[in-house]
């Protein structure tokens, strides 16, 4: 057996490097793994690589690392793997190539049901349904891997590129994510998040957080989607997301027509919108580019502004966000083409056929039993500083926009910033 070292590298020009124990990640650290896992040797490229490379995913060992050399591989059936404690490595996410197109059997590329997993170096290709899905997993890491459906932004396509579910401590880190008919990178009902150095492009949602507590989504590029970075609380599922961080990404002209199979829930999604918060609580959103997003940069809404809001609630669920702090980004264009045909007539009636909405909306909707006079409470508030220009418009969803209002002033304020996430990896 060949000894392995695995080592994490972030892009040092972007980080200051402290000492830090090599079990704990967080969101500005070098991460390294010093662990020696075996190495399985190379399958070679056969006729029926299929069948060698499932045989070695169903016959590993904890420890084992199973590399799949340089090439395209075309598969019709999906690999699995459910053994804890295993790494699949390529040489590289466009040279090593599992290709999916002619896919006929299996909902996924690729579907893991296993802790303390990495998968780096390859990419995924044009799955019948999700191209990458972990589920129910501890440890995980998605490193420099490539999903993509090569024909472009289709309904046709599968829903999630880089799909982690019900997880905990999980690291997706200088992954690409093209084509998804839903969310490029989503990460739902899981705990301690870090998504960093990644590009989504072409998706529907490009990164998604949905129902996920205490996540940091850093340097990342969100472009040509048609919603940029989501933080969602969906009404139906057990655990409530909240604590969420988005910084220093690029949020950049994601304008691309809303492609989401019908009745999903990011099927409401308007083009044009940079940052979306929905029905969610705690996130902090600061030192992020955003530029040329159509509908508007941030969008912060109830559930009663989707196209869901007659699904069954959870026990307990709260339809409001609240506490959202918002501070030191920096804009450029934008607002200028709502989606919708209402927004586009609110836009038209209160800032004219050249204007422009603000860099925030809000839908309008508050919880009664907490409001004061009419507003959020100082608690539950939401809060930009360092931001001089930046004005929040109430577009009253609750009167369907008959009294819209544009402030400022009542806005101007802050919150105690969130503590970055810290994996035990």
């Amino acid at each position: 057996m060949m000894k392995t070292v695995l080592l994490a590298i972030l892009l040092c020009c972007l980080y200051s490097c402290s000492e830090q124990s090599p079990e704990n990640i967080d969101s500005t650290a070098v991460a390294v793994d010093a662990a020696e896992p075996n190495a399985v040797e190379p399958v070679p490229a056969t006729d029926d690589y299929w069948s060698e490379l499932q045989t070695s995913l169903l016959t590993a060992q904890p420890g084992d690392v199973i590399t799949i050399p340089e090439g395209t591989f075309e598969f019709n059936r999906s690999l699995s793997l459910n053994i804890d404690g295993i790494t699949i490595r390529g040489a590289g996410m466009d040279k090593t190539i599992l290709s999916f197109k002619g896919q006929i059997s299996g909902a996924e590329g690729v579907l893991v049901t296993a802790s303390d997993f990495t998968i780096e170096d390859l990419a995924i290709e044009d799955a019948k349904g999700d191209a990458l899905k972990i589920n129910e997993g501890r440890n995980i890491i998605v490193r420099r891997v490539r999903t993509e459906w090569t024909n472009g932004p289709d309904t046709a396509n599968g829903a999630y590129g880089i799909y982690p579910v019900q997880t905990e401590n999980t690291l997706i880190d200088g992954v690409v994510a093209i084509g998804a008919s839903d969310a490029g990178i989503y990460v739902g009902q899981s705990r301690n998040v870090i998504v960093r150095n990644s590009r989504a492009e072409f998706n529907v949602a490009g990164i998604e957080i949905e129902n996920t507590l205490d996540a940091d989504v850093f340097d990342n590029i969100a472009m040509h989607n048609t919603g940029g970075i989501l933080v969602f609380n969906m009404p139906n599922l057990p655990q409530e997301g909240a604590r969420t961080r988005i910084f220093r990404n690029q949020v950049i002209s994601n304008n691309t027509a809303n492609f989401a199979l019908p009745g999903g829930a990011v099927a409401g999604l308007p083009a044009g919108s940079g940052i979306s918060v929905n029905s969610n609580d705690d996130v902090e959103i600061f030192d992020n580019d955003l530029r040329d997003n159509d509908t508007a940069h941030i969008i912060i809404s109830s559930v009663y502004s989707t196209n869901y809001s007659g699904r069954n609630a959870a026990s307990g669920f709260d339809p409001y966000p609240e506490r959202i702090f918002i501070h030191d980004n920096r804009y450029s264009g934008g607002g200028t083409s709502p989606d919708t045909d209402a927004l586009a007539e609110l836009k038209l009636a209160l800032f004219g056929a050249e204007g422009h909405f603000p860099n925030i909306i809000w839908d309008g909707f508050l919880n009664p039993a907490t409001a004061v006079d009419g507003h959020l409470p100082a608690a539950q508030n939401f809060c930009v500083a360092n931001e001089p220009e930046t004005q929040l418009l109430n577009v009253d969803g609750p009167a369907a926009y008959a009294n819209p209002s544009l402030e400022q002033a009542r806005y101007q304020c802050t919150h105690e910033p969130l503590s970055a996430v810290v994996l035990e990896l």
